[in-house]
């Protein structure tokens, strides 16, 4: 009895000094790192975190996301990703090519996920869209394909159109691959291409001065100036202005004034960015997890801008707009 007694006593003590030492060593929380080039989070970050909390991760629960802002420059993305990686995050979203780029060379070991990148592939960050090959994946827009397209709808909404300009952001390494496209497809229709390469947001101004003094018919307009930068409504009203026709795949772009937007639907990317943070925070590599192409494409039509620029919109076009602004 005294030995059963003993034993009892022993595996009591054992138990007692042995529970504090597991209490204390609660599961590990995730660390995300939100890489972005705008300066506040907006209504799609907002969604981010909506679609996340619903596959179950609540920011401040069981995840923890470290916010970092560039405030609309881009020199400032590097210093920023290699503080998240200082952090030791457990996996980076970078939105935006350039906040892609500054992650990538901060870290080639922390997995990146894309937020709707133009072309993943001729940009480098991916070997191929079906196998990755590396620590980056998620989304392509293609955007820059869709350049011919844009200018078609230029074609038929300006018939006599002979010369079109591009507005495009310099310190984006994109704008080059945006500008490619569109060039080669003016050469197809024959029109003459300007782009206007910016340095800085102080320089629309300057851009509208130069465009205007080209006369150029209509304008084309890079996404990034709608989303992470913020210039979308600038941009429009000083199109409606100089009474400038302009086309955009900036998601918003009609919204804010300009004539019409013409992409890919990415109202549902960042549902999808919080889809592939889920695959990897469960345990699925980037190099294992090929990049989506969106496969929704809108037509959006301003009609108000269209009154104000004095430009009739042919029936045919209307006919085909996904959502017409009145």
């Amino acid at each position: 009895m005294k030995r059963k007694i003993t034993v009892l006593t022993l595996c009591a003590m054992l138990a007692t000094h042995s529970f504090p030492t597991w209490a204390q060593q609660p599961a590990k929380v995730p660390r995300i790192g939100h890489l972005s080039l705008a300066s506040k989070a907006t209504p799609r970050d907002v969604a981010f975190t909506q679609a996340l909390r619903d596959l179950g991760w609540v920011n401040g629960q069981n995840i923890t996301i470290e916010y970092r802002w560039a405030a609309n420059e881009v020199d400032r993305l590097p210093a920023l990703a290699e503080e998240l990686v200082g952090l030791k995050v457990d996996l980076i979203v970078a939105l935006a090519t350039p906040a892609i780029q500054a992650a990538r060379n901060a870290t080639k070991t922390i997995p990146i996920v894309m937020g709707a990148n133009v072309d993943p592939v001729r940009m480098g960050f991916v070997d191929s869209l079906a196998r990755p090959g590396g620590n980056i994946t998620c989304m392509s827009s293609i955007q820059p394909e869709l350049a011919g397209k844009r200018l078609e709808l230029l074609r038929e909404v300006l018939p006599k159109l002979s010369r079109v300009a591009f507005l495009a952001y310099g310190p984006d390494p994109a704008h080059r691959l945006f500008l490619k496209e569109a060039r080669d497809a003016a050469h197809g229709f024959r029109i003459r291409f300007q782009p206007l390469v910016l340095a800085g947001l102080d320089e629309i101004e300057g851009a509208f001065s130069a465009m205007t003094k080209e006369r150029a018919g209509a304008l084309i307009v890079q996404p990034l100036f709608m989303g992470p930068l913020g210039a979308g409504a600038k941009i429009a009203g000083l199109a409606t202005k100089n009474r400038v026709p302009t086309v955009s795949d900036g998601l918003q772009f009609a919204e804010a004034g300009g004539l019409m937007f013409y992409g890919p639907n990415l109202n549902d990317s960042r549902r999808q960015l919080a889809v592939f943070v889920n695959k990897i925070l469960k345990g699925t590599k980037p190099a294992d997890i090929p990049v989506e192409q969106p496969t929704k494409f809108e037509l959006v039509i301003n009609l108000k801008t269209a009154k104000q620029i004095g430009l009739i919109i042919p029936p045919n076009v209307l006919a085909r707009a996904d959502r017409v602004i009145r």
